[in-house]
């Protein structure tokens, strides 16, 4: 299958401790890492942020972008593991075309 570059954004829950928010976006770019796909660059953590709109009654969160390559089937895969992720209010994979 061909690799893709593709644009992960994801809004974890403000409750967690900045040590957490460090430990879950390292674990989310190692498991994409470890199905094979390819983390380019740095994960961009943008910090806490007001959301455009209320989630759950929750007003805010910890925005982090995440650049990566991998073939369609793992970006899917990503996707659907970050909707069953407990820490993750909201998420989207963007690919990137030239």
């Amino acid at each position: 299958m061909p690799v893709t570059d593709y644009e992960v954004t994801y809004i974890l829950r403000p409750s967690l401790e900045e040590a957490e928010v460090d430990e879950r976006s390292n674990a989310i770019a190692e498991e994409l890492k470890g199905r094979g796909g390819e983390v380019v660059g740095e994960l961009e953590k943008l910090g806490k942020r007001r959301l455009a709109y209320e989630i759950d009654d929750v007003r805010e969160g910890y925005y982090v972008v995440m650049h990566f390559k991998s073939d369609p089937d793992q970006a899917k895969e990503l996707e659907r593991r970050l909707r069953l992720n407990d820490a993750v209010l909201r998420q989207i994979v963007i690919r990137k075309d030239d």
